[in-house]
């Protein structure tokens, strides 16, 4: 005998974190119930619904679904509706939602599920209407209709039985699926107390008085436009939506299967990291990922650790920082918990894996859940080297994976193992062709295609940023070393080519030359002023700032600039005072400015962060990658972020690339274009590249100009 919507147990209310509302209410009244009322907030909202297999019983057992939702509308439509129901507030209502439904039909992750919807929409099974404020709700947001009720029966006769619920629910494939942005609902049953019974009642009878436009309240429903329906009907032909349906529910099992989260509302992999691990999958899983910061590389990686402790391999994980070590050790401890993995800790300060041999053991090949995390300067010692028992069974991963091409670090590349995994934004090290080589070759090259910060834009897991340049010059000291070392680099150059030198800007003494001159950018003393100038400019309370520095030197000469003007500023590094998390909690809550080295590059994140000032010139294209990076992390209400680049222009630009002053912009350029080209506003592009014309420097190479720097921290 079917059970019907009575027979299902139910909780007075259910809350997230606490129960799977997905789970444990929505998807098995769905699959029992035989008609679905719905009043919800926005079409977005309501669209996402089918993503769920237990539609599929629904419409087998002769559903039908009524939705109540209000459109997004631009302040010229909502001012329209306000005057009365034109026949243009009609034709705007009906276009705005026209345009929703192409995006979405545009969208490779979202034209399954809008086909299925629109299939249903065809076939009468699911009827929209639309809800607005009327002219007497002046207030500009409570234009919208906002109230969020659900009504599931066992049937479409009056009487039948109903389960109401009501609460901050939306039926989005987010929000009952991902990332668990339902908060919570509460649950009355018509076969409840007669308190349960009445309150049932009431919001029956409110649905339908929404439904049929009669509600007394300052509410006006309207059919939904014709012009939008007729774009989701077409949609619909010659196209069976129901085989469409059974791969969406197929697909929804496989993400989740892969998910390292284990308890409600999991993750789920997105397009772009399904992607990544498919194809990684496919290369017999060696590769790199090369995917930009803000990308989800770690919860990518933890997929395929999930995969590999299933197959009874060995993870064994390394990383170039504590930090990134205590990161990766909480995401360990709170992932995967089904399978029940033990972590073995080696690097700061953690040394157990040295007591009795306990590394051998641990990574013998083993029936045993087991995971090592390690720094790179652990891993690289003779000790750990001699202990890890490598073979097929090992699954190396390595994160910034660039920092293990280093001439130290590359000692990790000689490990025997089955699977590796690289991760990093930018996995090419700069000027040091040998390093990369021997990455490609241990890793077996990079996972096509690369996810760019650009994709990470569109995707909406980085924020849009504006850039804005000043510019500054040297000293008349900085300018005469500046002019000095390049004399000793012409020098050294000439007589390393003179005696046939394979690789001269391989020479040690060639790049400390390099790095010295590079240094006087850097640490140039106009910046400490030019900081303050910027940020009395354009701080204000409650922005977070983060201010990047060169060195310690250039960090306090910062710091005590701007305290003298009674700015709130914290110190961010590795000989600070101090704990440093709690310095990023208290940023995060209060606001301010964090003045700061290399040590906030990789990994570190403060995704509430509005603006970054850039005072160290890198030339190292990775790094201002990176420091990019920190600052374009989601947060809720930061729609774009700020950027401001401190560049160094001498004075008179003339020359052309082999002359000091064109040297010194080319290390200006590689960075500022880059930034500039993907920024919101493209005026500084075309000011950066009439710099580099008139200075006859070819900007379109510049952005492969630099050398890496190794150092482990600041």
């Amino acid at each position: 005998m079917m059970k019907s919507i009575s027979d299902l147990e139910f909780k007075t209310s259910y809350h997230k974190g606490e129960d799977d509302i997905a789970k444990d209410f929505y998807l098995p009244c769905m699959a029992q119930a035989r008609q679905y009322d719905r009043a919800v907030g926005f079409f977005r909202s309501s669209i996402y619904l089918i993503a769920w297999g237990s539609l599929s019983e629904f419409v087998s057992n002769g559903g039908t679904m009524r939705i109540i939702c209000s459109p997004v509308m631009d302040s010229d439509d909502a001012d329209a509706i306000e005057e009365g129901y034109s026949a243009r507030t009609d034709n705007g209502t009906g276009e705005a939602l026209r345009q929703e439904i192409t995006e979405m039909l545009d969208s490779p992750s979202l034209s399954k599920p809008t086909k299925v919807l629109a299939g249903l929409v065809a076939e009468g099974i699911i009827e929209f209407k639309i809800a607005t404020i009327g002219e007497d709700a002046a207030p500009r947001h409570q234009r919208l209709f906002h109230d969020k009720v659900g009504i599931f029966r066992g049937d479409q006769t009056p009487g039948s039985d109903a389960v109401v619920f009501k609460g901050s629910m939306n039926e989005t494939w987010a929000g009952l699926s991902m990332d668990g942005n339902l908060e919570s609902v509460d649950v009355y049953l018509s076969w409840g107390n007669e308190r349960e019974q009445e309150r049932v009642e009431d919001e029956i009878s409110y649905f339908n008085d929404l439904w049929s436009n009669e509600y007394s309240g300052d509410v006006t429903v309207r059919d939904f436009p014709d012009v939008a329906r007729d774009e989701l009907v077409s949609a619909a032909d010659d196209t069976d939506w129901r085989p469409l349906l059974d791969e969406i529910v197929e697909d929804i099992e496989a993400e989740k299967s892969r998910s390292p989260d284990t308890g409600p509302n999991p993750r789920t992999p997105l397009p772009h990291q399904q992607d990544a691990l498919d194809q990684w999958e496919d290369r017999g899983r060696r590769g790199i990922l090369e995917h930009a910061t803000g990308s989800g590389k770690t919860f990518t990686a933890l997929c395929a650790i999930r995969e590999a402790l299933k197959r009874d391999e060995t993870p064994v994980i390394f990383v170039p920082s504590t930090d990134l070590l205590s990161q990766w050790k909480k995401e360990l401890k709170t992932t995967n918990q089904d399978l029940d993995p033990d972590v073995l800790i080696c690097g700061d300060d953690n040394t157990r894996w040295r007591r009795n041999s306990l590394l051998r053991d641990w990574t013998r090949a083993s029936e045993e859940t087991r995971i090592v995390l390690s720094t790179m300067q652990t891993g690289r010692t003779s000790t750990f080297r001699a202990l890890l028992s490598g073979g097929d069974h090992i699954f190396i991963i390595a994160d910034e994976v660039h920092r293990i091409g280093s001439p130290e670090n590359q000692k990790l590349l000689r490990i025997e193992s089955g699977p590796r995994l690289g991760l990093s934004a930018t996995p090419r090290r700069a000027g040091d062709p040998d390093g990369t080589d021997a990455i490609m070759q241990y890793f077996e090259g990079i996972v096509q295609p690369p996810f760019t910060l650009t994709d990470a834009i569109n995707a909406k897991r980085l924020t849009p940023y504006y850039y804005h340049i000043h510019t500054t010059g040297l000293t008349p000291d900085e300018r005469e070393d500046w002019l000095e070392l390049s004399k000793d680099i012409s020098s050294r150059y000439a007589r390393l080519a003179s005696n046939d030198e394979s690789n001269i800007w391989e020479s040690e003494s060639l790049k400390h030359l390099l790095i010295q001159r590079a240094n006087i950018v850097k640490q140039a003393r106009n910046k400490i002023e030019l900081a303050y100038n910027v940020i009395r400019e354009h701080y204000e309370p409650g922005h977070r700032w983060l201010v990047y520095c060169s060195d310690l030197e250039q960090l306090s000469a910062v710091c005590q600039r701007l305290r003298a003007a009674d700015y709130n500023v914290l110190e961010y590094h590795s000989k600070m005072d101090g704990n440093r998390e709690q310095t990023i909690r208290y940023f995060e809550r209060n606001g301010g400015i964090i003045v700061s080295i290399k040590c906030l590059d990789e990994g570190v994140d403060i995704p509430n962060a509005t603006h970054a000032l850039i005072l160290a010139s890198s030339k190292n294209p990775r790094e201002f990658i990176q420091r990019r990076g920190r600052v374009l992390r989601k947060s809720d209400n930061k729609h774009f972020a700020q950027i401001h680049d401190a560049v160094v222009v001498p004075d008179g630009i003339e020359g052309d690339d082999d002359t000091p002053v064109g040297n010194i912009l080319r290390g200006e350029l590689a960075r500022s274009i880059q930034f500039a080209e993907d920024a919101v506003s493209a005026r500084s592009v075309a000011d950066l590249k009439e710099i580099a014309v008139e200075a006859g420097i070819d900007y379109k190479q510049v952005a492969e100009d630099g050398f890496e720097s190794d150092d482990n921290d600041d």
